[in-house]
């Protein structure tokens, strides 16, 4: 079935968190900006594409549910869609698809999204227009990945329904986004969505990934660490103890991930 991936809110807005994480990654702060102007001009909380995009997380996110469960949440889903003003939607996407060719250029758009299937499988079951045999197929895949212990995220093993000029980028964003760890891409992941949700997960997670990070570095002593480095350990528990007294930046960004990079290194022993 053929998908227009650009007509797809859920992939639009995979495109752009995938194009902002690369901006941070590479600390190209010009084209950061421009993604992050785009992101809170339409995907603000309570904005139409906000709403859709909340939509298909349903869809897609939602797992662990008995068969009724499931079949009466993407039935309800399905009735939320269906309030939605088609026209204003296609009004908006027509003017987001604009915005991202002017500030971003068309490359944007060959970015590789590992969950697509499970997007365009979604957008078939909002589209009144997609066959009656394939609709039901699609809804039984959704309501089969809803009543399992795993959703369809880009973790699964999904590939992508046509041939996006990819290969380039991945070994890019691969190479770059596989030596974070765990609670970088977790920190991350949590600052991009924050410019949809006005920053409430992301202040959620701060406030317990700081005293995660306070209670590791407070565990070595001046004894465990060379001189230099036990200097650095005290500049950085002094930066958490007052981070809280200001509002969150991008240079806070950047300490916090490398002081999560310390933490685990010194966890390994690898300065000490």
């Amino acid at each position: 079935m053929k998908h227009n991936k650009k007509r797809n809110t859920a992939f639009i807005y995979e495109v752009l968190t995938r194009e902002l994480t690369r901006a941070i990654l590479d600390k190209n702060h010009q084209r950061k900006n421009k993604v992050i102007s785009i992101m809170k001009e339409y995907f603000s909380k309570g904005s139409l594409l906000w709403e859709e995009l909340e939509l298909y997380k349903v869809l897609l996110e939602t797992t662990n549910l008995q068969d009724n469960l499931a079949e009466r949440l993407l039935k309800e889903t399905k009735a939320a869609h269906s309030r939605l003003d088609e026209k204003q939607l296609f009004a908006a996407k027509s003017q987001l698809i604009a915005t991202i060719n002017k500030n971003l250029s068309q490359d944007a758009w060959n970015t590789f999204v590992p969950n697509f299937k499970s997007l365009a499988s979604v957008k078939a079951i909002f589209n009144s227009k997609t066959p009656v045999k394939k609709k039901v197929l699609f809804e039984q895949a959704i309501i089969d990945t809803m009543r399992s212990q795993r959703a369809l995220t880009e973790s699964s093993s999904l590939k992508p329904l046509d041939r996006l000029a990819y290969s380039s980028f991945i070994k890019k964003f691969n190479d770059r986004y596989s030596k974070l760890i765990q609670e970088q891409k977790d920190l991350l992941n949590r600052y991009i969505t924050s410019f949809a949700d006005e920053g409430f997960e992301l202040r959620l997670y701060l406030n317990e990934e700081l005293s995660r990070l306070k209670e590791r570095l407070g565990t070595f002593t001046s004894d465990d660490l060379e001189p230099m480095l036990s200097e650095k350990v005290g500049d950085v528990l002094e930066y958490l103890e007052g981070f809280r007294k200001r509002e969150f930046t991008e240079n806070d960004l950047n300490k916090i991930l490398k002081t999560q990079q310390l933490v685990e290194e010194l966890a390994n022993n690898d300065h000490l």
